[in-house]
């Protein structure tokens, strides 16, 4: 059996680089995730419906696999500027396309949440990983796997533009993803807060692996 370990994203965000799930941790390998999540609204002790964004960088990856990238970056939630031709007038041009943004129920208590999020690694490869997370407090266990692709939608196409731009999964396609991770707030007492806490850091690992 093949294990190779990423790291992603998931639920309330981010980290632990301390301990994973047994599952995980038979995997052979790993990257630290460095990042920041941004929540709408701000989490606090409520229940409620948010989504969320990310944005990170995925460094001292190691890989059973032989020549594997050892970096990279991560983002879910994000908007992207992409090349594409115009079927109009046939000019090549930027267009920024908004990934899926994940989105979740509950606070900083406890959490559910799911979404899709992409890894771009250093060799030019990509990995879109679809996910699920449950949360209790700070520490957040997240699964799933690496999908084939991720269909973004145009922000500001022009008549003749596509309205849709998909990303393929390069790298990792088939395997399965398994995390625990912990966000933490730069003001603790946000989620005590009206507001709440509506960014957190993350630092930390999770992994894949698969047959």
């Amino acid at each position: 059996m093949r294990k190779i370990m990423i790291a992603s994203l998931g639920g309330i965000v981010v980290a632990l680089a301390a301990v994973v799930p047994s599952a995980a941790a038979q995997s052979l390998g790993g990257c630290q995730l460095q990042g920041t999540a941004r929540f709408s609204p701000g989490l606090n002790s409520s229940s409620q419906a948010f989504a969320y964004s990310f944005g990170g960088a995925l460094e001292g990856c190691q890989s059973s696999q032989s020549g594997a990238p050892t970096g990279g970056t991560v983002a879910a939630g994000q908007t992207i500027p992409e090349q594409v031709t115009n079927a109009i007038t046939g000019v090549t041009h930027s267009v920024t396309y908004q990934q899926p943004i994940p989105t979740g129920s509950g606070g900083c208590g406890s959490s559910t949440t799911a979404g899709q999020a992409l890894a771009t690694w250093s060799d030019g490869t990509q990995t879109v990983v679809s996910y699920s997370t449950t949360g209790a407090l700070a520490a957040v266990s997240l699964s799933g796997g690496v999908a084939p692709r991720m269909t973004l939608s145009a922000v500001n196409a022009e008549p003749g533009d596509p309205t849709t731009f998909i990303i393929n999964t390069t790298r990792y396609l088939g395997q399965s993803a398994i995390g625990l991770l912990a966000f933490q707030p730069p003001d603790p007492t946000a989620c005590t807060t009206p507001t709440g806490a509506t960014t957190a850091g993350i630092s930390g690992v999770i992994g894949l692996g698969g047959a």
